[in-house]
């Protein structure tokens, strides 16, 4: 291959700009491209698998974390792939190019016509886009996680050996375009995702909140490429991952083949090895397996901190995002990570660590890793006491035994009302308030004299609107919404008390025509300030304003006495079925610094710790092993939350938090009882001794070659000796 040609000659000089590789500049907006295009995708991939294909929470957490821990399984298969066959380069281009496609996929999945949709908004040919949308999901978690170990030891390869400076300036930069992409990804994506656009009828932009993610990567691939004539590249030398797997591989066969007493013991099972592997690559799976043996409880933390896309921006949708200057979405709430992350990562370096060594503590790394295990469970604490808060704010639903009923009297006078054991008396065009709950069916009295028997279907929410068509007052009752209304916006309908047919529109999504004493299908509208349009058949016009917060409901109510004109206003009466949300998404904040602040000290110090103590050639594995956490983390999650099966949300958070500070005790333990090491030195005694052994072997062939050379003229002297002797005899 090109790649093995290039081996074979005198490394050539790279161009440099203030002594840095110009192949560098090219790598770091690879990098910057990919991670605005993975994470802005995966800002609005939960809100995609509720809203726009249906879901329930439950289930689009799942399959969440299912695509997550698949794109942190499969950077093992990428750098065996890249260190066995292809190289780095060529790893990076193919898969990049499975990255890109599967993202284009996700964009088409997410296009519909609206003409082809459900009431509830998802489209009606729901196997296709879920088809679709798995296939996209594979081939990202394919693409991302494939090139994920290739990028950052490419951009490494760029640089001499002299230039250890410039390469590490490099990784901080490196690291920087990580999470500046990842920033501006989880802004922007969720304005594209809120814009209106479809075919026919405007509708929630997933495909331009996809499609610009996938432009971004198509981006990466292409500027990728266009420094390809600049890079260094390394032919591929064999993965060493692959080395390690066989020689535990093999120590474990041999042990278990020689299990007889007449063998004698070795001080380590890694022992059994010396038979086909040198003593210094024993040494180096022994270092480690020692390091991966903490890394046992480790996916605890990770199966915490990912729901910050799952769980936590489902938590937003039932909160209030004005912020005043501006509207949070939802799902913008996740840059509060990378904003503190970029704050505090200085913060702690220049001032924490360094407070806390002038203080005499000694804070080792395995210390800082626990604490930050425990400030996670802190962040999840705070998160259940904020669903707590929350609860307490959103209405009581009835339960599968319970209907639940409001009252509204279009009368122009008062009307007193006798609901089974309720008494109550409305003024002209309200209601009742609050819904009441019937276990059964239940008597109506209306104005002391009429009497109707009302059976409601059990487990919904029903509206009675007492109205006069007749010698005397009669019930019409409606199914209401019995859930919050998705992603924060507001459930709109009307109830036409007209004498005519009304026409009912916002914008260009139309209620069709509703008749006399007939309510109209609810209408999605977002916070903000509404302008409804309502005509009649002869085309007058009535413009009718609201201001609405978040996922609130309301009937508004046509009065028979409407007229259109300057005040027809007057003749609209809104009645609240659900009051907006009213706990504010900023409370949110203090658990995503807690969360924040635990990845800081845990992952960041988790990664030096590991770097630390990794044999020279097997830093990469502990990588792969690093990464392989995060996987199972996900996995964690899908686990616990089906096993679970915990009815309110915040019981769900206390419970997460209680296992990692569980395991946080258990790595303490574990922590307290491991030894530094300096791979470094060991690896220099065992060279040294492999070096002593491989002299005395070279004396030793030295020795038994002389001495069969030796032994060789002697038997040949003494042979033509006994056959001299014999011919003198025979003479």
């Amino acid at each position: 291959s090109a790649e093995r040609g290039d081996m074979k000659k005198p490394r050539a000089k790279s161009a440099t700009v203030f002594g840095y590789p110009v192949s560098i500049f090219f790598i770091v907006v690879n990098e910057f491209c990919e991670r605005f295009s993975y994470y802005g995708m995966r800002a609005v991939l939960v809100l995609y698998f509720k809203y726009f294909l249906g879901w329930d929470d439950d289930f689009a957490t799942t399959i969440y974390h299912t695509f997550v821990a698949l794109c942190y399984l499969t950077p093992i298969l990428g750098a065996i792939v890249a260190d066995s066959w292809l190289g780095k380069f060529k790893t990076i281009v193919y898969l990049s190019i499975v990255y890109a496609l599967g993202q284009v996929i996700m964009a088409v999945s997410a296009i519909h016509d609206i003409t082809d949709t459900n009431r509830d908004g998802t489209p009606d040919n729901m196997t296709f886009h879920v088809a679709l949308s798995m296939v996209g999901l594979v081939l990202i978690a394919l693409g991302t996680g494939g090139i994920k170990p290739c990028v950052a030891a490419f951009g490494g390869d760029q640089f001499e050996d002299h230039q250890e400076k410039q390469r590490s300036t490099f990784f901080s930069i490196f690291y920087l375009s990580i999470n500046a992409g990842s920033l501006l990804s989880t802004v922007i994506t969720p304005i594209l995702r809120a814009q209106e656009c479809g075919i026919h009828v405007p509708q929630k932009c997933y495909p331009l909140a996809f499609g610009v993610p996938a432009a971004l990567m198509v981006v990466a691939l292409i500027v990728f490429i266009v420094g390809s004539g600049m890079y260094n590249k390394t032919a591929p030398q064999g993965n060493i991952l692959v080395k390690v797997c066989k020689c535990i591989g093999f120590a474990i066969k041999n042990r278990f083949q020689h299990r007889s007493p007449q063998y004698p013991k070795r001080s380590h099972w890694m022992d059994w090895a010396e038979e086909k592997y040198d003593k210094l690559l024993i040494a180096q799976v022994k270092m480690v397996l020692k390091v991966l043996f903490l890394y046992i409880p480790l996916p605890m933390f990770w199966a915490l901190f990912d729901q910050q896309g799952s769980r936590w921006t489902l938590q937003a949708t039932t909160m209030d995002g004005d912020f005043g200057i501006l509207i949070i979405q939802p799902d913008q709430m996740q840059t509060v990570n990378p904003i503190l992350i970029l704050i505090l990562v200085p913060i702690m370096d220049s001032v924490i660590y360094p407070l806390i060594s002038k203080c005499k503590l000694n804070f080792s790394p395995l210390k800082r890793m626990t604490v930050g295990m425990f400030l996670a469970a802190l962040a999840f604490v705070a998160a259940g006491l904020v669903q707590i808060q929350i609860d307490q704010t959103l209405p009581q639903f009835p339960s599968d035994t319970v209907s639940q009923a409001k009252f509204i009297n279009m009368l122009d006078r008062k009307l007193p009302i006798r609901a089974g054991a309720n008494n109550f008396t409305l003024d002209p065009f309200t209601s009742n308030g609050d819904y009441l709950n019937f276990e059964d069916s239940f008597q109506l009295n209306v104005n002391y004299s009429n009497n109707f028997v009302l059976s409601l279907s059990e487990g919904n929410r029903s509206t009675v609107v007492i109205i006069q068509d007749g010698p005397t007052p009669r019930p019409l009752t409606f199914i209401d919404t019995k859930t919050k209304p998705e992603q924060g916006a507001n459930s709109i309908r009307f109830f036409n008390g007209f004498s005519s047919t009304m026409n009912l529109s916002l914008g260009t999504e139309d209620t069709g025509p509703v008749a006399t004493n007939t309510m109209s299908d609810y209408i999605l509208v977002p916070q903000g300030q509404a302008a409804y349009r309502i005509k009649d058949n002869a085309g007058k016009e009535c413009l009718y304003t609201q201001s609405l917060g978040f996922g609130s409901s309301y009937t508004l109510i046509i009065k028979p006495t409407f007229q259109f004109g300057q005040n027809c206003t007057e003749s609209i009466q809104p009645v609240m079925d659900i009051s907006p949300n009213s706990f504010h998404m900023a409370w949110q904040i203090p658990q995503y610094f807690l969360i924040t602040a635990g990845e800081v000290v845990f992952s960041v110090t988790g990664l030096e710790f590991s770097y630390s103590q990794a044999p020279s050639n097997m830093k990469s594995v502990l990588q792969a092993g690093w990464l392989l956490t995060v996987a199972v983390g996900n996995i964690i999650v899908l686990i616990v939350a089906e096993a679970a099966t915990l009815s309110e949300q915040w019981a769900e958070y206390i419970l997460f938090a209680s296992l990692l500070i569980l395991v946080c005790i258990i790595f303490a333990f574990m922590a307290y009882f491991y030894t530094y090491i300096d791979p470094t030195k060991i690896e220099a005694q065992f060279a040294h001794n492999d070096d002593d052994e491989k002299k005395r072997k070279s004396v030793e062939m030295v020795r038994k070659d002389s001495f069969q050379n030796h032994n060789k003229n002697r038997r040949s002297s003494d042979s033509n000796f006994d056959e001299n002797k014999f011919k003198n005899s025979r003479l």
